[in-house]
């Protein structure tokens, strides 16, 4: 799931880390097969700034920083926080990370929210930190936090994502399991939900009785005067074996209802695939999910994306793979 990663996976990935890679694959042409150097990320999401895009992403524990100049060649650039900020470690013991961040430019400040939990549980929380700058100059403040879930509730708080409407509210969309993904509205001067504001619930899985859920990671990605909502279903964090996959469900009105092409409604479990992993004999990279859109200055979305690389013992991987809009107005990723 978004975030949770286990101890021996972060291990991997700072593995990864220590090495360059070039991934190839079948599909030559597209921009997975030219992605190189420090690929190792788990849950990522990406922005430009100027001429330099960049990774956020679940990378040890404070949250990995990539950089790149034409979207193929990555590199390490740190990390956003250099030790768990003390409110969280107050308002969820025992949590030894950051996860799940999502970064965006607000009112002339970027804004990264982060998750905080521990595996499993729902008393979990969201975080916001500020800067008025990307890269060797950015001074990340910590602003603390943003919205919590304990056992009481029937949601979990985590993955953000924020978005903005129509109308120009602010809106934060997170979750993870439980009764599945919820919107909440936010002060668009401080960038966190108001006390007592109640959530919309935009997805969510029905499970077997006694059953997890899993659905997570959601992103909602403005277009053409619909709202497209990305979630992961299935699961992640297991290597080669996760069975994490990517649908996509779009509603006129920000709060849904969310239906996939044939009409089924992300309410139900349902959504349009968009990223999977088939063949599991021979597809090289598995998992595919926990998605995050970007669109770039030539109008161009894409969508950065982890997936784990059976090639190089399961390391989660960055994919990034623009986004094809049909004449029916449905995103295809060209992975």
């Amino acid at each position: 799931m978004r975030g949770l990663l286990l101890t021996g996976l972060a291990a991997l990935a700072f593995a990864g880390a220590a090495q360059a890679q070039q991934v190839g694959e079948k599909g030559a042409g597209t921009l997975n097969a030219q992605l190189s150097g420090d690929l190792t990320v788990h849950d990522p999401v990406i922005i430009r700034a100027d001429d330099t895009y960049y990774v956020f992403s679940t990378v040890g524990k404070y949250i990995g920083i990539k950089t790149s100049t034409d979207l193929k060649s990555w590199k390490d650039a740190g990390a956003v926080f250099s030790q768990i900020p003390a409110w969280a470690k107050q308002a969820i013991p025992g949590t030894d990370g950051l996860w799940a961040p999502d970064i965006s430019y607000v009112n002339g400040e970027y804004r990264l929210y982060y998750s905080v939990s521990t595996f499993g549980s729902n008393r979990s929380a969201i975080g916001l930190a500020t800067s008025p700058v990307l890269g060797a100059k950015a001074k990340w403040k910590d602003r603390g936090l943003v919205v919590m879930s304990t056992k009481e509730d029937d949601f979990n708080a985590i993955d953000p994502n924020f978005v903005v409407d129509a109308e120009g509210r602010h809106w934060l969309s997170l979750g993870s399991f439980w009764s599945g993904l919820k919107l909440f509205p936010l002060d668009p001067k401080t960038g966190k939900v108001a006390q007592g504001a109640e959530p919309y619930s935009i997805a969510r899985r029905l499970a077997p009785a006694g059953g997890p859920a899993p659905v997570e990671a959601p992103f909602i990605v403005p277009h053409g005067g619909w709202y497209y909502l990305i979630a992961s279903y299935d699961y992640c964090c297991k290597g080669v074996n996760s069975t994490y996959y990517t649908v996509v469900g779009r509603a006129k009105k920000i709060t849904g209802p969310y239906r996939g092409k044939d009409g089924s409604d992300m309410m139900m479990g349902g959504g349009s695939i968009l990223l999977r992993s088939d063949l599991q004999e021979q597809q090289r990279f598995r998992g595919p999910g926990h998605a995050g859109a970007f669109t770039d200055k030539d109008g161009t979305t894409y969508l950065a994306y982890h997936a784990y690389d059976k090639q190089a013992d399961g390391r989660p991987t960055l994919r990034i793979a623009p986004l094809r809009w049909d004449a029916d107005g449905w995103p295809g990723a060209e992975y």
